[in-house]
């Protein structure tokens, strides 16, 4: 049994103004550290990602880094495929030899700065043996994480047609798809887990082999860097992509004074209509600016929180009949500027604590969870967060509550067996009369 409790009203909204609106397919704005919704357009739709893509491949070359499964001076010799792919200069590349020998670490940085697609799929090859094993991988990362619509043909992003014939899995229409939700959810994931991820995103330009006869320069493709031409404060990455079928896409991440933020936007376009390099640059910084401008984050709920109007909870079975509740710890949330008393919060008990009447069962030790507060707009909406957690804290018991021994038990048993034959005796002579 599961025990809800309104405790005070409020008239809030924590998404953004309806009438924001950006000029794209889809598009979501989120909290970097804690996931929260912040605004969302058209968020579910499975949609191209292009390149975004390599975001899925940073993450399982940097986890399997971690586990000590690779290392980053460990040496890939260029198979066929890879060899072809990386000399195709339609698409982004860095040309790697036949007959090469590279370091994962500088393969990563080709990936992660420069998008070099031959440079992914050889990584895809050192993880996973070839790319069709790796994409395995990809899709099943993509169920251990949460993410809900995404499809996975290859490790790049590119449409399969570019492989030539040589697409690791899918037909040569196929690519690859994600919702912008399961985009930000990708994103949220990468960053957290591995935040060093962001010292190589954040890389404006890097040489490739700097001082011998293959170097080439790779400038970063996310142009919002803030040395660069659509420099925008605090930008640390994060991906960038598109194909024809995905128009112009960006995943952005973004810190000032301790806030992060994320930002997806997919087939960005001007107001003509038109998917272009700039668009999704200015659709980025339309929702960061927004996010900077609009959203703080708010103590909305102290630490030791008392619950008005359910200061104590009744106890079964115990020396005291009641027991003194309070928050654990505080409830910070984003909120739109002037809107931190907007929330009602809510009281679940824990079903598994509680009896069929819904009172705890003692004993209970001071501190012991008794359940948890969670904050909802007065419209009865969810705050939306991209883990699928509320905003909520744990509520704990203020004080010991001991179990009463079986003499208090009987006598209290007792007491209620006479109380209520009196009352029924009463109800009965007043009957009479």
């Amino acid at each position: 049994m599961v025990m809800f409790f309104s405790l005070f009203a409020g008239l809030g909204q924590a998404k953004a103004d309806t009438a924001f609106k950006i000029n794209g397919d889809s598009a979501i704005l989120v909290d970097g550290k804690t996931g929260q919704v912040l605004f969302e357009q058209n968020a579910d739709s499975m949609l191209g990602i292009a390149s975004m893509s390599k975001m899925m491949t940073e993450y399982i070359l940097l986890n399997a880094i971690k586990e000590g499964k690779v290392k980053w001076d460990q040496e890939y010799t260029v198979s066929d495929t890879v060899y072809k792919i990386s000399q195709n200069k339609t698409l982004s590349n860095v040309p790697l030899r036949r007959d090469g020998k590279y370091k994962v670490k500088e393969l990563y940085d080709a990936m992660a700065i420069y998008s070099a697609n031959g440079a992914t799929i050889a990584l895809a090859e050192v993880l996973a043996g070839t790319e069709a094993n790796f994409v395995k991988m990809m899709n099943d990362t993509a169920n251990k994480l949460g993410l809900k619509d995404y499809k996975f043909v290859n490790s790049t992003g590119l449409s399969n047609k570019d492989y030539n014939g040589m697409q690791p899995t899918g037909s040569a229409e196929d690519e690859n798809l994600m919702s912008a939700r399961s985009v930000a959810t990708l994103a949220f994931h990468l960053i957290n887990d591995f935040p060093e991820v962001l010292k190589t995103a954040s890389t404006p330009t890097m040489m490739f082999r700097g001082g011998t006869t293959d170097q080439i320069k790779m400038d970063n493709w996310n142009w919002m860097l803030p040395s660069l031409v659509y420099s925008y404060q605090g930008m640390e990455g994060l991906k960038t992509g598109h194909t024809d079928l995905a128009g112009n896409c960006f995943t952005g991440t973004a810190m000032r004074d301790g806030k992060r933020y994320i930002t997806v936007v997919q087939n960005a376009k001007e107001a003509n209509g038109q998917s272009t390099y700039k668009a999704r640059f200015d659709e980025t910084r339309k929702m960061m600016d927004f996010a900077f401008s609009n959203f703080s984050k708010e103590e909305v709920l102290p630490q030791h929180y008392v619950i008005k109007g359910n200061e104590t909870v009744p106890v079964t079975s115990g020396k005291a009949k009641q027991v003194k509740i309070y928050t654990k710890t505080a409830v910070n949330i984003d909120t739109l500027n002037g809107d931190k008393n907007n929330y009602k919060p809510v009281l679940v008990l824990d079903k598994n604590k509680v009896d069929k009447n819904g009172a705890l069962m003692a004993p209970i030790k001071k501190g012991d969870k008794v359940g948890y507060v969670t904050l909802v707009p007065k419209n009865g909406e969810k705050l939306s967060y991209l883990t699928g957690e509320e905003a909520q804290v744990d509520v704990i018991a203020a004080q010991d509550v001991e179990k009463a021994n079986w003499f208090v038990l009987m006598m209290r048993g007792i007491g209620g067996f006479f109380g209520n034959v009196g009352h029924s005796i009463g109800h009965t002579v007043k009957g009479w009369f």
